[in-house]
């Protein structure tokens, strides 16, 4: 097993989500970086729906218990064993009694570290993903603290001969790139006055320090929808309608965007004006605070064509390394 000897400002255990029960009100939660998620995995031989460790801002402190290897990707922190400096995106191994240690975050927000066999705690929902809000999931519910100790799922045979493997430079993300941040939009974007609507893909939004795992709330000017008599069951804001579903990503407008995130709830009243596509949310939860943010707005085709892309590449990444 694993001892957290310092868990950091915010580290939970995810996996790839919790699929099924949005009609009950439950989100996916899961990794918010998805791809780095899946390539750590990949790294230490484990399949992408093994439980990670997710760290953001601030690294964390391990001490190992056994003969084992791991992967860290996502944000740069920085790693060290036993004092010395590893590297990212590299499949690496520790030994019995080695202290893996990982510092503040210089390039993204969010790590994860990967070991052989995904940290196993007991599924909720059939998942390992820890939901905060309700305290479900992951360690006990919650963000790890100092102290505690993660299991590890069995191996069923040893890996250390992938110690070594790496992930090309052409595939591993560069979150300080300014790259825009592709949406959908729909459903009600009819209802932004025309000016609002252009402005929504011109203008430069800034990460807030309120954007977490429930939702990105972004700085910049106003937006304003067209005037209309609200509807019975609607409240008196014009960004509000009677109900909608929200998917993960979903960009609601009370006068400032807030893109909902995996931990966000999955309807409510606000109209919602587009969707980041699945690809680019990895990329949007590495913004950090104070970072700009650009739209994009794309068809549902370039959408599906991106997701189709990130999929290849990580099949690539994946037939990459030593199995």
């Amino acid at each position: 097993m694993i001892k957290v000897l310092e868990a950091g400002l915010s580290t939970t255990i995810q996996d790839t989500g919790r699929y099924g029960h949005y009609h009950i009100g439950m989100p996916p939660s899961g990794a918010m970086d998805q791809f780095a998620h899946t390539v750590a995995n990949y790294l230490v031989g484990n399949d992408s729906g093994d439980a990670t460790v997710e760290m953001t801002y601030q690294g964390s402190d391990f001490k190992f218990t056994e003969d084992t290897v791991v992967a860290i990707t996502g944000a740069e922190m920085a790693p060290e064993l036993n004092g010395e400096p590893v590297s990212m995106w590299e499949t690496i191994a520790v030994s019995e009694g080695d202290v893996l240690s990982l510092q503040f975050a210089t390039n993204g927000a969010r790590t994860y570290l990967a070991v052989a066999g995904g940290i196993d705690v007991t599924p909720v929902m059939e998942s390992r993903s820890t939901y905060t809000l309700v305290g479900i999931g992951g360690y006990d519910g919650r963000t790890l603290e100092d102290g505690d100790t993660l299991d590890l799922g069995d191996v069923d045979a040893d890996r250390s001969h992938l110690v070594g493997n790496t992930v090309a430079d052409e595939h591993i993300p560069n979150y300080d790139d300014e790259d825009h941040i592709r949406i959908v939009l729909g459903l009600c974007d009819y209802r932004l006055t025309d000016e609002s609507k252009a402005e929504l893909c011109d203008a430069e939004w800034k990460v807030t320090p309120e954007a977490d795992r429930v939702g990105y709330r972004l700085e910049g000017p106003e937006i304003d929808f067209k005037p209309r008599e609200q509807p019975f069951g609607a409240g008196t804001d014009p960004s509000n309608v009677v109900d909608l579903g929200y998917p993960v990503g979903s960009i609601q407008v009370p006068q400032k965007p807030i893109v909902l995130m995996r931990d966000a709830v999955t309807g409510g009243g606000y109209a919602t004006v587009g969707t980041v596509i699945s690809s680019d949310r990895d990329l949007l939860s590495q913004r950090r605070t104070h970072q700009p943010v650009y739209f994009e707005s794309v068809t549902l085709e370039e959408a599906l064509a991106a997701r189709a892309t990130r999929t290849e590449t990580l099949e690539t990444i994946r037939n990459s390394l030593t199995p």
